[in-house]
């Protein structure tokens, strides 16, 4: 095969959570851009149509299901919905996830409890549903954070703990499923990017973000977005169990 061949995405099917704003736009845009037809699952359904129209003007196909990754009925709906539009699944993005900005000693159990519900356990009923239709394999992407590898210096103990603990979570279906199911598992670190998350920082610690990030800059998420297409596509075949940091350098300070 081609080399450049190995990145196309013809004839897969991904579903991508959290597809209704920032990332899991340009996740799904560029998996549609790459060759794949795409499941969209978020709670905002209005929002979701939006997505599903940049999938389409890529000459895709793509269908939406309103999805609460933090129940597990809600995950197995949205890869039933997969395999009735398009007979196959091949793609997971577990790109779902809130945050919170509050300081550990005002945290109340709901919050963090809210935050884990999603951003960890909301990837594990994913991707048991995933694992439990993927007949002829495929592939996992976690969307984990750089926060989960180093402190930013912010207040955000829920936060970082869910994200530490999804790049724990890859390592483990990795181990588990690459060689009994085919089934690849990695995750994405992502530094700054704007989303809605980053929109919610004060000017003073996006600047104080760019300081210490050595490319000087937040990300563009087409950044982000060419590294998932990679880590879904044959180019990357030989990868799984890995963290793939996608940060400006923000890691190494």
């Amino acid at each position: 095969m081609p080399i450049l061949d190995r990145f196309r995405l013809d004839g897969k099917v991904a579903i991508v959570t959290g597809a209704s704003s920032g990332l899991g736009v340009a996740f799904a845009q560029a998996l549609a851009e790459a060759g794949a037809d795409v499941v969209l699952g978020a709670r905002r359904t209005d929002r979701l149509e939006e997505t599903a129209k940049l999938v389409e003007s890529a000459g895709r196909r793509c269908v939406v299901q309103t999805t609460d990754v933090s129940k597990p009925a809600d995950c197995a709906a949205l890869v039933a919905k997969a395999i009735e539009a398009f007979g196959h699944v091949d793609i997971l993005v577990n790109n779902a996830g809130i945050g919170t900005a509050v300081p550990a000693t005002h945290e109340t159990p709901d919050q963090f409890r809210a935050v884990l519900d999603v951003n960890l356990m909301g990837a594990y009923w994913m991707a048991q549903s995933f694992a439990r239709a993927a007949k002829e394999g495929g592939v996992i992407v976690n969307i984990s954070s750089v926060l989960g590898l180093r402190t930013g210096g912010l207040p955000q103990a829920a936060y970082t703990s869910s994200k530490a603990a999804l790049i724990g979570l890859t390592k483990d279906l990795a181990a588990q499923w690459t060689g009994r199911k085919g089934i690849r598992v990695n995750a994405l670190a992502p530094g700054f990017f704007p989303s809605e998350m980053s929109d919610q920082l004060s000017i003073e610690t996006i600047e104080m973000v760019k300081q210490f990030t050595p490319a000087g800059r937040l990300g563009d998420p087409v950044e982000l977005a060419a590294t998932l297409v990679w880590l879904v596509s044959d180019a990357s075949s030989y990868v799984t169990g890995a963290t793939i940091p996608v940060d400006g350098g923000f890691v190494m300070h």
